[in-house]
């Protein structure tokens, strides 16, 4: 297990200040309200580059030689330390190549590749990123940044902890999402330097949970395959380096299905007016899991680089759970006025019809041959039940079907 020191912390805390953002905790009543404790957000998704993964990366590159910098960097990432790695490269005038699994969201491509970076993309998910990264550092001699088993790495993440706790003292639970395990190990450690009391728990998307399956072996374990829509926390094995001193460490490690964090970007979008990519809502999501009565929390929000594409759709997708939208199939006899009398139910319940899809050849009984399909909006699951009931009383026999908008 790795020995750390508050005096590591302390030094790592005035190296990245130099290039990250200050990322003020937000108080939240609404999760506050939810789970009965006091709940603030440590909003990471404002960090320079996205994410926090920038505090680790330059930390590191801060700890090596003019000649291991000299011969160049390289990195895997899903995103999110590779920008970190190409911003601190470029704070050097080093060179740096960055290999992304081919899948990685373009936003977090274009923006690796502003700061500078050669970028390749390669392989399905991140472990065969690596693989490959690797396989490049052996060939041409590049220094490799490891995105999250090292103990620098790790360091340099935990200054979010020194954050943390200086801002708000009286902290007594952290939850921060989980990948390859550098951003648990660096915050549980210094948490626990300053406070043997404060529990930190790690969160994992259900479909690649590898921490938890480590820690229930007992070793590291690899899984066979990952999936997600969390890609920024999508790894098969977390860091072999840092496991022992993540079990020991760590209070708890909690699994979040992608349903989800479907929902959650609805909550923080409506109730916070922020941007947090699907692996930076593992911490929020989790909440329900735990027991925060009377505590004082701090979920740490670990980015909010998401593309304008996935963020269509889990928007879409937020509202259609959340019974916000959703779609009826009604059968209606096939004479004038049908249509117009339905549309005077939905709007005596202030149903809002948003598309009306209308086909007169669903049958040849003419007192059941028109199929309307009515895509609306709610306010939620007891309105859609009002609309339903409002439809089911004139005689109309509704049917949810599923749907996109």
């Amino acid at each position: 297990m790795t020995d750390f020191i508050l005096q590591q912390f302390e030094n790592a805390a005035t190296a990245v200040a130099r290039v990250t953002l200050e990322t003020k905790l937000i108080y939240s009543d609404y999760l506050s309200e939810l789970t009965g404790g006091r709940v603030f957000l440590k909003p990471e998704n404002m960090q320079r580059t996205g994410a926090y993964k920038l505090r680790g990366a330059y930390y590191k590159i801060t700890r090596m030689t003019d000649e291991e910098r000299s011969r160049g960097l390289i990195t895997a990432s899903a995103g999110n330390h590779a920008q970190g790695v190409a911003y601190a490269a470029q704070s050097y005038g080093v060179k740096a190549v960055i290999v992304m699994p081919e899948g990685t969201p373009l936003i977090k491509v274009n923006r690796t590749k502003g700061y500078g970076a050669e970028v390749i993309l390669y392989g399905d998910v991140y472990d065969e990123a690596y693989d490959y990264a690797c396989k490049l550092a052996e060939e041409k001699g590049y220094t490799f940044v490891h995105p999250f088993d090292d103990p620098d790495v790790a360091i340099g993440q935990g200054t979010i902890a020194y954050e943390i706790v200086k801002e708000q003292p009286t902290v007594d639970t952290i939850v921060a999402p989980v990948g390859g395990g550098g951003l648990l190990l660096g915050v549980a450690a210094l948490a626990k330097l300053i406070n043997p009391r404060i529990r930190v728990f790690g969160v994992e998307p259900e479909g690649a949970a590898c921490l938890k399956a480590s820690f229930e072996a007992g070793h590291v374990v690899t899984l066979e395959h990952v999936n997600t829509i969390a890609d920024g926390t999508a790894v098969k094995t977390p860091g072999e380096t840092i496991f022992p001193s993540l079990k020991e460490r760590v209070d708890g490690i909690v699994t979040v299905p992608d349903e989800e964090l479907v929902v959650s970007f609805l909550d923080m979008v409506e109730n916070h007016k922020m941007i947090v990519e699907n692996s930076g809502l593992l911490s929020v999501a989790a909440l329900k899991q735990l027991d925060l009565k009377d505590r004082t929390v701090v979920c740490i929000l670990s980015g909010g680089n998401m593309d304008v594409i996935t963020m269509a759709s889990v928007v879409q997708q937020g509202l259609i759970r959340r019974d916000r939208v959703f779609t009826v199939s009604v059968l209606l006899p096939d004479r004038p006025g049908e249509l117009h009398r339905i549309s005077g139910v939905l709007a005596e319940v202030k149903a809002n019809a948003i598309r009306v899809e209308h086909d007169q050849f669903v049958t040849i009984n003419r007192n059941a041959a028109v199929e309307i399909r009515i895509t609306m909006e709610a306010f939620g699951t007891a309105h859609k039940e009002e609309i339903l009931q409002a439809l089911r009383r004139k005689g109309y026999d509704p049917q949810v079907i599923r749907t996109t908008l």
